[in-house]
């Protein structure tokens, strides 16, 4: 993302897993773990939405760590259809929490599937999801918490607005929907950047005591 991101490999459940890490300049706030979308497509940790969801994280006081799924980048293993995916992202959870700091999880398209199936395997539970153009129309997206920020295009042709409404709305779940915007949002990434902030705090002083 600059010239301060940290680059390593680490082990994971199907061999390496390469992951880039962003240290915030401000006092360390808690730990975000950034999924990026599908790899059979071209998603990697470089794609400009989840390092806008870094960036943003950042700016927030976290921690943000972003890593390639199996068989991307340096990451070894194969596409095993999100199953082996979700295994991979809980082992970059285990690797990047520390005691006392709160794990905010957070995810683009299938990465949005990725964080939402590993928060609900996590014993020790995540702060808050942020998901960006969720793949719900492609994934069997699970349940998420009331407070998770949902982030959407008006214009996605590549998940439509309405899957995502259609699985928000059972779960009386809130979507922020962006007027006029695609799945990538191309042109946008600066105002996308400023909703997460936003929605985060707001998210935040909802639920705060």
């Amino acid at each position: 993302m600059n010239s301060q991101t940290e680059r390593l490999v680490i082990a994971g459940p199907a061999g390496a897993l390469e992951i880039a890490i962003d240290q915030p300049t401000a006092p360390l706030r808690g730990i975000a773990v950034l999924c990026h979308p599908n790899p059979t497509q071209g998603g990697t940790l470089d794609n400009k939405v989840v390092q806008t969801l870094a960036r943003a994280f950042v700016q927030m006081g976290y921690r943000a760590v972003r890593f390639n799924f199996r068989g991307i980048g340096k990451s070894e293993g194969g596409w095993d259809e999100g199953r082996g995916e979700v295994d991979d992202a809980l082992a970059v959870i285990a690797h990047a929490r520390e005691a006392g700091l709160p794990l905010a999880l957070g995810g683009f398209s299938f990465g949005g599937y990725v964080a939402s199936h590993a928060a609900q395997r996590l014993e020790d539970k995540a702060e808050r999801l942020c998901l960006v153009g969720p793949a719900a129309s492609r994934f069997d997206m699970t349940g998420v918490p009331a407070d998770t920020l949902v982030i959407h295009g008006e214009s996605d042709d590549v998940v439509p607005l309405a899957s995502v409404l259609d699985w928000a709305r059972p779960q009386s779940l809130p979507v922020t929907v962006v007027p006029g915007v695609g799945h990538f949002f191309h042109g946008q990434l600066p105002l996308l950047k400023s909703i997460i902030l936003r929605g985060w705090h707001e998210a935040g002083s909802a639920t705060s005591p």
